[in-house]
């Protein structure tokens, strides 16, 4: 029933498409206009949930409803999609793509922009497709921004990064093609079958099952007419040119003064990273790959972690967000376990439920206060408590409607909301999507009110007071002796807001985005902020660091992480994830040799002592090595180094190296080269063996491709 639903959607919206058309040149379809709703303008364009139901039972009047006949091909299109405006910048290919480019294939655009959650829950249900259908289908994620910082090619090539999209996306920043296709809703889809016309339209998350479905008949429809083209569509990556580091897009971070400790939500690495508060490494929480598995620190998994909390000296809360998941820590005993949440992402009806046994919404920040912890629920647009002595999760504040509404606790409505602070009596909300701050208050009875913000579409970056103040998607807030400090993450800045007065100020940033330390500093995208020892720590999100702000005099700095033990370079057992180089062949006298491995380091950089290289070696075939020579590790290594070995005949040298290196005058700028190196040996009369790598700069620090 639900496919004939979409199918019967499909048959009415491609009706307005015909009946919008003007002639016989398929561009004049490009004046399509959105299907029409009840709803406001504001509302549809929204990425509430509510706009899947207002998009799917939206009728237009011009499209009367009849039974489709039996020589109906019910998963064709029959209007030509409108080409793809020109000058638009394409990420994730060589060179814009135009009809002609996709045709045999099946293509999906989605509309999509970077600050919404919606958006983001769709990713994972798009990557499921993706690989199901890999032969056949294409989608094109086409970015229509919301907010002035998202329009930003350069920033969209981050999220592309953060969220490891492997499909073409365009920067539609002047809405060319919202408007060609009358989208207007994030996210909203649109189908084009193999032969370039469109099937038609959907809008809202939870779309696996249905899509499936539909991908299934267009596929065996199109097949039977011998008119899918398995080809695969050239693509290049902008993953390719990313530079791995010590952190990785970090989200959050949280200062313990009482113990001297920094904790880290290595978002990209899929860990939480502890420090002391000047950067040395303690330990590693998380074995990097992206999953939901309970277990020591060198097993669990998180998938993409946000908020951190303590809830004493040994317990830290962690909001696994794309895991839809509250993790505890046991920071004495070094385990981790799942407490609230089952990796599923939760229903929107959902109240409340115990533990695991209920499915939560992308939960972006965690606090715990007075023995209750609360979640940001930022899928939910809600807050919730979970209650550690009886185990149950269940709604605090928040309508689960998307809007700036004040009130009673349940009846107001909340925007995103992504990072949490507290005085003791209210809770400080980073409410993002309505770029607001609110309060909720701590009494059950209290109610939910704005301090600054006045709309979903309000933002922008301006100082002052009460409704003048615009901010641009915050994510983090921090309280301290009376004022708030805010991470104005689209707007490159760190904010101070007095909750007395409802004024705002610039305390750091100049809202250009870049990477500058000093009394003028430049953020990218600052996502998490934390109060430790009268400093500011941040999590430089899009900069891959943690920012260090003394609020006695308004420098900034960057914090070094020093990993002498090599915990950041850890390796979890069969996940070698980097790159491998075959070398030539070599020939060599058999008996005792000596290989001689040189690595060299781009123009400018170093090997620092913050960080041992690391260098395994191992053998097959009939070369075999010295145990206690098999694994070399060094601070600030020189080279060549030597390692003897015996060759009895051909065989096989592999050598496993991370290679940790640094800017030589910033030492603040730290890269992460893992490489495997495999030399084939063959026996002759030759003499020692040569092993050279020389690291390569990445293109985005000026390297070459």
């Amino acid at each position: 029933m639900r496919v004939m639903k979409f199918l019967l959607l499909f048959v009415l919206l491609t009706a307005v498409l015909v009946a919008c058309d003007k002639g016989d040149d398929p561009t004049a379809a490009t004046a399509v206009p959105a299907p029409t709703t009840a709803a406001p303008t504001a509302e549809i364009m929204d990425e509430d949930s509510g706009t899947a139901v207002a998009a799917e039972t939206a009728v237009p009047e011009e499209a009367p409803v009849s039974e489709p006949t039996p020589d109906t091909r019910p998963f064709a299109g029959n209007v030509p999609a409108p080409e793809f405006p020109p000058g638009l910048d394409w990420l994730n290919v060589e060179r814009p793509l135009t009809l002609a480019d996709l045709r045999g294939k099946i293509v999906i655009l989605d509309f999509w922009t970077y600050g919404c959650i919606n958006c983001m829950h769709v990713i994972p249900e798009l990557e499921l497709l993706e690989e199901k259908f890999a032969d056949e289908l294409v989608v094109i994620g086409v970015h229509s921004a919301k907010f002035v910082n998202e329009s930003d090619t350069d920033n969209i090539r981050q999220i592309i990064l953060r969220y490891e999209l492997n499909h073409p996306v365009i920067n539609d920043n002047n809405f060319e093609v919202w408007r060609t296709y009358g989208a207007n809703a994030w996210p909203t889809f649109v189908f084009i079958d193999p032969e370039g016309n469109v099937l038609g339209f959907h809008s809202g998350e939870g779309v696996y099952d249905l899509f499936n479905q539909v991908l299934i008949g267009m596929v065996a429809e199109f097949d039977a007419r011998d008119l899918i083209d398995r080809t695969p569509l050239a693509l290049k990556l902008e993953r390719d040119d990313l530079a791995n580091s010590p952190l990785l897009f970090p989200g959050k971070v949280l200062a313990d003064e009482a113990n001297g400790r920094l904790f880290i939500a290595d978002s990209n690495h899929n860990r939480i990273v502890v420090t002391d508060l000047d950067g040395v490494v303690q330990a590693v929480i998380g074995n990097g790959r992206s999953g939901l598995q309970d277990g020591s620190y060198e097993t669990a998994q998180f998938f993409r972690p946000q908020g951190l909390t303590l809830a004493d000296a040994n317990t830290l809360y962690v909001a696994d967000t794309e895991n839809h998941a509250i993790r505890k820590i046991d920071l004495a005993a070094e385990m981790v376990e799942t407490v609230a949440g089952n990796g599923r992402h939760g229903a929107f009806e959902a109240m409340e439920g115990r533990g695991t046994g209920v499915a939560l919404n992308s939960p972006w920040d965690v606090l715990f206060v007075d023995g209750t912890l609360y979640i940001a629920m930022a899928g939910q647009h809600q807050l919730w408590q979970y209650d550690p002595a009886t185990q149950v999760v269940r709604v605090f504040a928040g309508s689960g409607r998307e809007e700036l509404v004040d009130g009673s606790l349940l009846s107001g409505g909340l925007n995103q909301p992504s990072g949490l602070a507290t005085d003791g009596s209210v809770l400080y909300v980073a409410d993002s999507e309505a770029s607001a701050i609110r309060t909720a208050s701590l009494d059950e009875s209290g109610t939910l009110q704005t301090l600054v913000g006045t709309g979903l579409f309000d933002f922008g970056d301006v100082d002052g007071s009460g409704d003048a103040v615009r901010l641009q998607h915050p994510l983090g807030v921090v309280y301290a002796d009376g004022l708030l400090y805010v991470a104005d993450t689209y707007n490159n800045k760190i904010k101070v807001i007095d909750p007395a007065t409802q004024t705002s100020t610039t305390l750091l940033g100049t809202g250009e985005d870049g990477w500058r330390d000093g009394d003028q500093p430049l953020f990218d995208e600052p996502g998490g902020l934390s109060l430790g020892n009268g400093r500011l720590y941040i999590a430089d999100t899009n900069n891959h660091v943690v920012r260090i702000a003394s609020l006695a005099d308004g420098t900034v700095s960057t914090l070094v992480l020093a990993d002498p033990q090599g915990l950041l370079t850890r390796v979890a057992e069969g996940g070698y994830t980097g790159k491998t180089v075959t070398l030539d062949a070599q020939v060599v006298a058999a008996g005792e040799n000596t290989l001689n491995l040189q690595i060299d380091l781009p123009d400018g950089y170093k090997f620092n002592d913050i960080a041992p290289f690391l260098a395994e070696f191992s053998a097959t075939g009939d070369v075999s090595l010295d145990p206690d020579s098999a694994t070399v590790q060094q601070v600030a290594p020189s080279f060549p180094l030597q390692v003897p070995l015996t060759v009895n005949g051909a065989g096989e040298l592999q050598a496993d190296l991370v290679i940790y290196y640094c800017e030589a005058e910033a030492e603040s700028l730290c890269l992460l080269e893992q490489v495997r190196l495999l030399l084939p040996i063959e026996v002759g009369s030759g003499e020692a063996l040569e092993m050279a790598y020389a690291v390569p700069l990445p293109p985005e620090l000026g390297g070459g491709e």
